[in-house]
């Protein structure tokens, strides 16, 4: 096991009827507020009305910005900037899901940094101060509502990139599971793809002595994989999705990662599918995780056996080390369809045109520096295409 530092401050307000009490809870620490969410879902189910008449009757006042898409757009993180210098706020209010939460946070540091915020998610230039976020969480799957990260796209430029920091790990976030109750289908299924991800790119190791947190990667991934189908059947079933919003939030608050070797190379690869096809983030690594497991096992097919039998369920009368691994891709890639989920880039309406393309620019070939993804096994742009064409 390797050294650490565990730090997970952001306090999670579970269950029924939480969302009502955001304005109590805010009180202590802002004013004024910048609410920020989506498409307007959030006005249809009445949770608008529910977050601001809470914020009324604190003392709260605030100014608005929705329209934050899937894939978050910087130039709506530029207009929140320019808001929130305006309006003098304090803490920004994110009613939505990881997109609207990682806008969130990139206005946070933006108010703060002295230049385009751009610069600090292409560059990875250090940030010193942000606005305090805090969270209602409507979609369980990015996990954004405890983590230090967040992910923006560059429309423009066509770029995807992450930038973590603690500074940036929510204030407090409120999960209701009865919020999740009309998600469309293809949400559930592409955010437990995601918060699968974010389990497999922390588990998927070459670290030893990890018992503890193998077991908690695996029941993780067990939890999500039992209940999503029951939520996906009965979608107003409380405590399916209850399982699964806390486990979205074990699977990226830092926990399950800890003292092991992390890999996020399919999250590297991902990024380019959704900076220029603009697919659904999980959608996109349901159809790469498979085809890097394909890809990379025999490197430590140890670390693949013990995902097929503890996690998949593959019995002993795999006796071959290597069909036990295949069996266990194989069940991940029927689960995956089970719920909806893609198994090919052609089903994202990607074609071959631009898989080299892609592959130099996620490890950064085309840009004259290249730096391979993973930590599993490192990928330069030749394995990522070899991976692409894998599931093309």
């Amino acid at each position: 096991m390797l050294n650490f530092d565990l730090y997970t401050p952001a306090r999670i307000l579970f269950g029924k009827g939480e969302e009502k009490r955001i304005g109590e809870l805010l009180k202590p620490h802002a004013s004024k507020v910048l609410l920020h969410y989506g498409s307007g879902s959030i006005k249809k189910s009445g949770l608008y009305d529910t977050v601001t008449a809470s914020l009324k009757e604190s003392g709260i006042s605030f100014a608005e910005l929705g329209g934050v898409k899937p894939n978050p757009r910087l130039s709506l993180v530029h207009e929140g900037i320019a808001l929130c210098k305006k309006e003098n706020v304090d803490l920004i209010l994110a009613v939505g899901g990881g997109s609207t939460i990682d806008s969130a946070k990139a206005i946070a540091m933006g108010v703060y940094y002295d230049g385009d915020i751009w610069e600090v998610y292409e560059q990875g230039k250090p940030v010193e101060k942000a606005l305090p976020v805090a969270t209602v969480l409507t979609i369980p799957a990015a996990g954004s509502e405890s983590s230090g990260d967040s992910v923006i796209t560059n429309e423009e430029k066509q770029l995807k990139f992450g930038y973590g920091s603690p500074l940036i790990r929510p204030l407090l976030s409120v999960m209701d599971p009865e919020l999740f109750f009309t998600l469309p289908k293809n949400q559930l299924a592409n955010g437990v793809a995601d918060m699968m991800s974010h389990v497999f790119e922390r588990y998927f190791t070459n670290t030893t002595h990890t018992d503890l947190t193998d077991g908690l990667c695996e029941v993780t991934l067990k939890t999500l994989m039992k209940n999503a189908p029951i939520a996906l059947d009965d979608p107003q079933n409380y405590d399916a999705w209850a399982e699964l919003g806390f486990s979205g939030t074990v699977a990226h608050n830092g926990l399950v990662g800890m003292g092991r070797e992390q890999d996020w190379a399919c999250h590297g690869m991902e990024h380019e599918l959704s900076a220029i096809y603009d697919v659904a983030h999980g959608a996109g690594l349901a159809v790469l995780t498979p085809g890097w497991m394909q890809y990379v096992y025999k490197d430590n097919i140890n670390m693949f056996v013990q995902f097929a039998v503890n996690v998949m369920g593959v019995e002993g009368s795999y006796r071959d080390p290597d069909a036990i691994v295949q069996e266990g891709i194989a069940r991940l890639r029927t689960f995956f369809k089970r719920m909806g989920l893609p198994g090919t880039l052609a089903e994202l309406g990607i074609g071959e045109d631009r898989l080299e393309e892609m592959a130099k620019k996620a490890t950064g070939a085309a840009f004259g520096e290249e730096s391979p993804l993973g930590g599993f096994k490192k990928l330069y742009w030749q394995d990522v295409l070899a991976i692409y064409k894998l599931v093309k």
